[in-house]
């Protein structure tokens, strides 16, 4: 598959088509940890996230199958053991695309989610630029987008909560444009505001200790700065609204919200 991961797609043993990302990925060994913490986030808000599993891979598999990973200067296996699958959209649906035309967007059904996932990106401190892919069942009209690649959420493999404004966004101000307040980004956004830290936590607990790192008390320090940072997302969302991008030219709200995220 396309990407600075490797990803390889496989059919698994239930039938189904998994993007697999691998432990000796070229990227980070916690790009499966996000992978898997992020998704499990983003689908208890709701979002239209692709279900992550974790995949079992057999080294028979591996070597039957040639799988391997391009480093600089040489070629290795795919690691065998406990590995990260995301449901192949395709899958399930019929015609699928990772890109979709701007002038087409008014056919996406859900095209709200992508204020969510927002709010969701800037909550995570997503490094990369947000993906979708955008699906349509035969015969239907109407597309919608699931997204896709949590990779880079936590900031990679740094796992700190530094947002950068211009990050975690989809490349186009399309999906945006008819953001007129605050109350665009709800349910999302209070659902973000008002999680538990108990269930931020349980939700860590289900990621395998061999993808968490040598420290293995890192992944807790993450749950509980994540909670704290909950009340930041209001802000960080602000600071693109007033960015050079200018991403919500139909904002109708005049609430000033300052950098820790409160009113004002």
């Amino acid at each position: 598959m396309r990407g600075g991961a490797q990803s390889q797609l496989m059919r698994c043993s239930d039938g189904e088509l998994y993007v697999v990302k691998f432990t000796n990925n070229p990227q980070h060994l916690r790009v499966l940890a996000n992978e898997m913490f992020a998704s499990l986030l983003a689908r208890h808000l709701g979002l239209a996230v692709a279900e992550g599993v974790i995949v079992t891979v057999d080294a028979s598999l591996v070597r039957a199958s040639e799988m391997t990973i391009q480093l600089q200067r040489t070629t290795i296996p795919c690691q065998s053991g406990l590995q990260f699958g995301s449901l192949h959209v395709e899958s399930a649906r019929g015609a699928v695309f990772d890109y979709f035309p701007t002038n087409l967007l008014d056919q996406v059904r859900n095209r709200q989610q992508f204020w969510g996932m927002l709010a969701f990106d800037k909550w995570t401190c997503n490094a990369d630029m947000r993906q979708a892919a955008f699906w349509k069942v035969s015969r239907k009209r109407l597309y919608n987008a699931t997204f896709i690649d949590q990779g880079y959420c936590f900031n990679g493999g740094d796992w700190l909560l530094k947002d950068n404004v211009q990050r975690g966004i989809y490349a186009h101000n399309e999906v945006y444009t008819d953001v007129r307040n605050w109350e665009s980004f709800e349910p999302w956004l209070s659902g973000i505001e008002s999680m538990e830290k108990g269930v931020v936590q349980c939700l860590a607990g289900a990621i395998p200790l061999g993808w968490r790192g040598d420290d293995k008390r890192a992944l807790k320090c993450l749950a509980l700065l994540l909670h704290e940072r909950r009340n930041e997302v209001r802000g960080a969302i602000n600071s693109f609204r007033l960015s050079t991008r200018r991403p919500f030219p139909n904002w109708e709200g005049d609430e000033v919200i300052s950098r820790d995220g409160s009113a004002g």
